[in-house]
């Protein structure tokens, strides 16, 4: 497993920590930045990440900022993303069980960063269920290419 890894700087201390349980599990990653707390624009890493994973480039995908919504919201904008902001552990495992999300937003002002931790074993470490869910997840895709039939 391959996973991808941005923030700006509201989100840089989770990520930090997430990317040394990385280390110490043997999980591979590539880290998109930001590397310092000056200000930066969430978009720019939310898309880096979220393309890595549509090139296949990673299977999956952490991101975080300041709360885990901005930095979401615009890796949905990408094409075949299903980022979700996650706050405990119960989110975490259901939007890979449930949602197949392949992105787990996470709030460096939100959650400390043994919560960010687990949240990130938790969400790498869950498998999608698939059966029924496939089908919610394909309507999901089918809205995402504007050929959602109700």
């Amino acid at each position: 497993m391959r996973v991808a890894l941005g923030s700006d700087h509201g989100g840089l201390n989770i990520k930090n920590a997430v990317i040394e349980y990385l280390k110490e599990s043997g999980i591979e990653f590539v880290d998109f930045g930001c590397y310092t707390e000056e200000s930066v624009d969430y978009p720019e890493y939310a898309y880096k990440v979220a393309t890595a994973i549509t090139n296949k480039d990673a299977d999956l995908g952490i991101l975080c900022c300041g709360t885990g919504i901005g930095i979401s919201m615009a890796a949905n904008k990408v094409k075949g993303i299903r980022a979700a902001v996650c706050t405990n552990e119960f989110m975490a495992e259901m939007t890979r069980r449930h949602n197949n999300a392949n992105i787990i937003a996470l709030g460096g002002r939100i959650i400390d960063e043994p919560t960010a931790v687990k949240l990130a074993d938790i969400f790498l470490n869950t498998e999608f269920e698939g059966d029924r869910h496939i089908r919610r997840v394909d309507m999901i895709t089918a809205i995402e290419n504007d050929t959602f039939k109700v």
